[in-house]
């Protein structure tokens, strides 16, 4: 979290540490009226940052409990890519670079399985790229896709990468997901044009349907 100057950010962090707390709580602890509460937790449950669970008593009104939620708790720090890195350099120095080579070939089969019918239910190629962009961007790669009529190809890139740190010590993830794209889309006609683990400020695929190549 940043420094916890606006009684926004207070608010977060009074729920960070407590967990629950009610209007009357926060109002005391911050030194403002409750309207100030309210009118501040009203905006973070819109923006989906908080929520209220309403817990009744056995006597009197029930009373409203405000928490984070998973979007509010994703505020402050984590370092899941870190440790991950930590987890798979450790793995290569206990096991060597093969056991690493095949945890990254069992997540790209596992991530075929998953995707496989989803895929295959699609005859039609130009809508098979657009799942693909629609699965990667469930995943947080932010993709857009357009198509080179002239080419005759696909260009599919990707402005964000959620295993950038992993990607940055590990090339294998790169390769792995160019081989997924060619499982998932069945072509061979894939090229990587850039690569943000290589320096690129985005990844770039262009995408050919290898059956119209044969064809031709």
């Amino acid at each position: 979290m940043k420094n916890h100057t606006s009684t926004r950010d207070e608010i977060i962090y009074l729920l960070k540490r407590h967990k629950r707390m009610t209007v009357t709580e926060m109002a005391k602890s911050l030194g403002i009226t409750e309207m100030a509460v309210r009118r501040h937790l009203n905006t973070l449950e819109r923006d989906h940052v908080v929520e209220t669970t309403l817990v009744r008593q056995a006597m009197g009104r029930p009373i409203h409990f405000y928490h984070l939620s998973a979007t509010g708790d994703e505020q402050f720090p984590r370092n899941y890519s870190g440790l991950t890195v930590e987890l798979l350099k450790d793995l290569e120095d206990m096991s060597g670079t093969n056991m690493v080579e095949g945890l990254f070939q069992k997540r790209e089969d596992r991530l075929q399985d998953k995707y496989k019918d989803r895929m295959d239910s699609l005859n039609d190629f130009e809508a098979k790229v657009n799942e693909l962009a629609n699965i990667q961007n469930e995943a947080g790669y932010m993709v857009d896709w357009k198509k080179d009529e002239e080419a005759g190809t696909y260009v599919l890139t990707e402005y964000n990468c959620p295993i950038a740190k992993v990607a940055n010590e590990y090339q294998q993830a790169c390769s792995c997901e160019l081989s997924l794209f060619k499982r998932m889309l069945h072509t061979d006609d894939i090229e990587r044009k850039t690569c943000m683990a290589k320096g690129g400020d985005y990844c770039c695929y262009v995408i050919k349907d290898s059956k119209e190549t044969s064809e031709v």
